[in-house]
């Protein structure tokens, strides 16, 4: 929504299916940091160091598949049906990378901070 805002263009249809595509996108790269972190405490890693690790580990991939997206949906700003669409997965990528790279382990560590220490792997 602030991407439509910033540009001055109408949130559409269009850009309706853009943000939920981008719900699947934040899904699909949040299951998989978890999944890493959750492999790396399961071989005996520390909560904290394996919540780095995986961030870490799966930034270049998801930063990677984040770039080449907007690079795509870069070509169809000048469209005027899916100039939506476009503006919806520029700016949700950018966001949608910096939720998973940064909130996502962030708040996973916090979540679970406490079950590990009780346990002694933290």
């Amino acid at each position: 929504m602030p991407g439509h805002a910033l540009l001055g263009a109408q949130f559409t249809a269009t850009s309706m299916i853009g943000m939920i595509a981008l719900a699947g996108i934040i899904v699909r790269n949040s299951i998989l940091l978890v999944d890493y972190i959750r492999l790396r405490v399961a071989q005996g890693v520390p909560l904290a160091e394996a919540v780095v690790q995986s961030a870490i580990t799966r930034a270049q991939p998801i930063v990677l598949t984040g770039a080449a997206a907007m690079a795509g949906a870069f070509f169809i700003l000048d469209d005027p049906i899916f100039n939506g669409l476009a503006i919806a997965l520029i700016f949700g990528i950018l966001v949608s990378t910096v939720l998973t790279l940064v909130v996502i382990p962030t708040l996973y560590y916090a979540a679970y901070r406490r079950q590990h220490e009780r346990a002694g792997t933290a």
